[in-house]
């Protein structure tokens, strides 16, 4: 007698709406769920709030390099280690207008500007600010990252008209300490809090592959979700390993783990566009398209991130026309 087969399936995690916060364990259980299941949900999710082939281009550009005081253990840029990246002074601001138009001219629309510091002076801050105006004059959105912010910088950048600021949370609180020992969690949240209360938008992820676990990084992404409103830019990182850093050494993240951080991030923040960002030049197409189909929707645009590579402008057009997608700045 034949006997039927029984299908067993994976009861998925119960759908949260908008002002609900997230467990550390609901977030697991969906970066446990069935590879499949859980890039369904996050396309779903990703089709309610966006067109679903649509990319953001945002360019990004070191505007200070090398010599910072922090001791981020991934980071080429710190000054604790020996990673051949030279101490630059600040660019002018001409330069960084330059750059601006070239990634403009190749399709980008957001301009993102970093400096390697632990945080701005105030006379930092005046070159900033002419930069930002600047950029914002070419008509493209702009974003910056000078790491720790008081109120008057905030309100400085604000007034500037800097549309969005970049500060990551890395990681998870708990993990936090085995990176970096130079600032401390609440530092980063402290920032966070200033760029919100000047009416900034918050571009703020991290950086998956350092050696976390999987609670570690679901309580990453429950840190970012359950920010009151969460932000509205999640750029999502894959560790480039870089020699002389602490972190060189760390064992390669999966792939598929990589796309279902991705998933999950679309999943608990529905509306925030989510940045595929440093790693990709190390990611088959295949692997960023998975990227995209579990609700990527903005990438890190040209040939160089801050002092690391990235894939060519021509690999990422070959690739966006190649999955039927097209730049934000083409429609808009």
């Amino acid at each position: 007698m034949q006997t039927q087969a029984v299908k067993i399936y994976r009861q998925a995690p119960e759908v949260k709406t908008e002002d609900q916060r997230w467990s550390v364990a609901e977030i697991e259980n969906l970066f446990r769920l069935p590879f499949a299941d859980l890039l369904f949900r996050a396309q779903q999710k990703h089709r309610e709030h966006f067109d679903p082939n649509e990319v953001q281009l945002s360019t990004l550009l070191s505007i200070k390099t090398g010599g910072c005081s922090e001791d981020c253990g991934y980071c080429p840029q710190s000054a604790y280690h020996s990673t051949g990246v030279e101490n630059k002074k600040m660019l002018d601001v001409s330069e960084v207008v330059k750059a601006a138009k070239v990634a403009q001219q190749a399709g980008a629309d957001r301009f993102c500007m970093g400096a390697a510091w632990r945080e701005p002076s105030a006379e930092d801050m005046v070159t900033v600010v002419e930069m930002v105006k600047a950029v914002r004059g070419l008509g493209m959105e702009t974003c910056a990252t000078l790491g720790m912010l008081n109120d008057a910088q905030t309100k400085q950048l604000s007034d500037a008209g800097l549309d969005y600021y970049n500060h990551n949370l890395d990681t998870s609180p708990e993990f936090y300490g085995d990176i970096i020992s130079t600032r401390d969690y609440q530092d980063r949240l402290d920032t966070l809090e200033r760029v919100r209360n000047a009416g900034m938008h918050i571009c703020s992820g991290g950086i998956v592959g350092m050696g976390e676990n999987l609670t570690q990084r679901a309580e990453l992404i429950a840190q970012l979700a359950n920010m009151d409103p969460y932000p509205e830019s999640v750029p999502i990182n894959n560790l480039v390993k870089v020699e002389g850093t602490p972190l060189a050494e760390t064992e390669d993240l999966d792939p598929f783990d990589f796309v279902r951080t991705i998933a999950v991030a679309r999943v608990t923040m529905p509306k925030a566009r989510v940045r595929l960002s440093a790693g990709r030049q190390q990611m088959s197409d295949a692997i960023q398209a998975l990227c995209f189909l579990a609700g990527a929707n903005s990438i890190f645009y040209g040939e160089q991130l801050l002092t690391t590579g990235n894939p060519e402008v021509e690999r990422d057009r070959a690739l966006i026309d190649k999955l039927g997608m097209y730049p934000f700045s083409d429609k808009h």
